[in-house]
């Protein structure tokens, strides 16, 4: 099984550096374009996908129905184990604004914040479930930065440290049991 992994476009809260969570917040013109983007890189890629499927949040749904126009093939239901991990009294805040009112250790504070075991249990379940159904499918997955991040670092190891970019790409191709990244991370179709 092949599966690659893809951070939705650009929000406006995206570039508010407000944390979305699961607020349901739709791509802005610019996250449009750059799904164009990866969409058009897709098309021309080595890698041929037999479908994709993203979070139910408006901002991933987009961006792989983009992407599975481009590449004519099935956008399939979206899946809610693949939303962004729940960030409670945090989302929609600003740093500036978390600052202010928890401090400079507000990630260490109980703001009802989703923990990585949950997030990393719920990303293996959806896996687990595509590998029984299909063990030989080719399939795009367009999900959320800390959800990526969570289930890379389950999956890969230490793979999730990096900051997961809006629009990013990677690979990951399942041998024997184990994981192994192909590509990580990569926005080179974003340099255009």
């Amino acid at each position: 099984m092949i599966i690659g992994f893809i951070r939705h476009g650009k929000t406006d809260w995206n570039a508010l550096g407000k944390i979305q969570g699961q607020t349901d917040i739709p791509l802005n013109e610019e996250g449009i374009r750059q799904a164009q983007l990866l969409a058009d890189r897709l098309a021309q890629d080595v890698h041929r996908w037999d479908a994709v499927i993203s979070s139910d949040l408006a901002r991933a749904y987009r961006t792989a129905s983009i992407i599975a126009d481009k590449l004519n093939i099935p956008l399939l239901e979206p899946d809610e184990r693949l939303r962004e991990r729940f960030y409670g009294e945090v989302e929609g805040t600003t740093e500036k604004e978390r600052l202010e009112r928890w401090g400079d250790d507000w990630r260490a504070m109980d703001t009802g914040k989703e923990p990585d075991e949950s997030v990393r249990a719920r990303g293996r379940a959806f896996l687990d479930e595509q590998y029984e159904r299909n063990p030989d499918r080719h399939l795009l997955v367009v999900s959320h930065g800390s959800f990526l991040a969570q289930l890379f670092e389950e999956l890969c190891g230490d793979m999730g440290t990096q900051f997961i970019g809006n629009m990013s790409y990677s690979i990951l191709e399942l041998q024997d049991g184990r994981w192994y990244p192909l590509l990580y991370n990569c926005m080179r179709h974003l340099e255009s």
